[in-house]
């Protein structure tokens, strides 16, 4: 009994001390992808904080001074999560207001679909039909090779406004839209392999909205060592946004989550707002993996836009759920919903300048090649 009680007391403060780790490491501010991995799982990490605490409040205390720091480490680390969490709960208000326009108001309403697909997924049938039943004015496909084209493409019969990025390294693009797309084009702001859409989307009542579609590589082993890339492709696209005032739709599976520090410099530099905020977390990846979720596709957008609906579907055999969502236009509601947004200042837009200029010469010293 006494083994089985000291190793309940040791597994406990392991707990602890890993969960802990993983609480402090993202406030390095450090590139190396196992410090920026930390950012991802902040419910897993309070799961792993509450448990410890629950288990040395109710377990003999281990000997030596430490237990009561070691409590206390614990109760502001959970207070520390549990406050970069609370924006993306109900307790939390909406950033994004509800709509006042009629859902049949189709003239003032956009509509998308954001999906990773999973290029080694081949079940095409289930995200086609969650096209086919939303009926989304605008499609976004990451992930998309060759055969997810030609799956995908009668999509271009309903959809004809295409721009297209197949590629087989798993960062392929597919564009389909109803609504008339300007000056629609495929960039490629870091990497030769890691295309981007920009353009614009012309509204039924005529106004056009100004899109960024991103699929950054992520700070992941197999994939880049830091998530130097990553940041500064983000940044490039926020600063770009930032020159200007109108309408305006950020979306795509974006390798991070809303509550980083880069995501917020984003917000901060784009003045986008994020309609999950007050609304739920919506975690869209793993989908194989109900303890293991957290939210990596987003959809940011201008406060000339209110929201009518907002929804992750349902599995399509990819290893993230689709997103879906409907926004209303309504530019008066502009001063209301930005009244509250921090704005950037003179170290955010040196920090994001800093940011890209080391994405830049990263991707310019480990080029990457595109195999078949």
């Amino acid at each position: 009994m006494n083994l089985l009680l000291t190793l309940a007391q040791w597994l406990t403060w392991l707990l602890g001390a890993a969960a802990l780790l993983a609480t402090v490491l993202p406030l390095l501010r450090q590139t190396a992808w196992w410090v920026r991995v930390c950012d991802f799982p902040r419910l897993q990490i309070v799961a792993g904080l509450a448990a410890s605490l629950l288990g040395a409040l109710l377990l003999p205390p281990l000997p030596g001074p430490w237990q009561g720091g070691l409590l206390g480490a614990l109760a502001v680390a959970i207070g520390y999560q549990g406050y970069r969490i609370w924006p993306y709960t109900p307790l939390h208000g909406k950033q994004v207001a509800d709509a006042s326009r009629p859902a049949a108001d189709l003239d003032n309403h956009l509509s998308l679909l954001v999906t990773n697909v999973l290029m080694y997924n081949r079940d095409s049938a289930r995200i086609m039909g969650h096209i086919r039943l939303r009926q989304p004015d605008i499609v976004l496909a990451v992930e998309t090779d060759a055969w997810w084209l030609e799956q995908l493409q009668p999509l271009a019969k309903s959809h004809p406004y295409t721009c297209h990025a197949p590629l087989p390294n798993t960062y392929g693009m597919l564009v389909f839209s109803r609504l008339p797309l300007r000056q629609a084009e495929i960039r490629f702001l870091l990497e030769a392999d890691v295309p981007s859409f920009h353009g614009q989307v012309v509204l039924p009542n005529g106004v056009p909205v100004r899109l960024h579609f991103l699929h950054p590589r992520p700070p992941a082993p197999a994939e880049s060592k830091t998530s130097v890339r990553r940041d500064a492709e983000l940044l490039v696209v926020g600063r770009e946004i930032e020159a200007h005032n109108g309408p305006t739709i950020v979306a795509g599976d974006l390798n991070d989550v809303a509550w980083s520090h880069t995501s917020e410099l984003f917000r901060r530099l784009s003045r986008l707002l994020d309609p999950r905020i007050g609304r739920g977390l919506l975690p869209t990846f793993h989908a194989d993996h109900k303890l293991l979720r957290w939210p990596l596709d987003h959809v940011f957008h201008s406060a000339h836009f209110r929201l009518q609906h907002l929804e992750r579907l349902t599995h399509m055999g990819s290893d993230h759920f689709p997103i879906y969502i409907r926004l209303s236009y309504e530019p008066t509601g502009w001063r209301e919903q930005t009244e509250e947004l921090e704005m950037p200042d003179a170290e955010d837009r040196q920090e994001a300048a800093e940011k890209i200029e080391e994405g830049i010469a990263d991707a310019a010293e480990n080029p990457a090649q595109i195999t078949s």
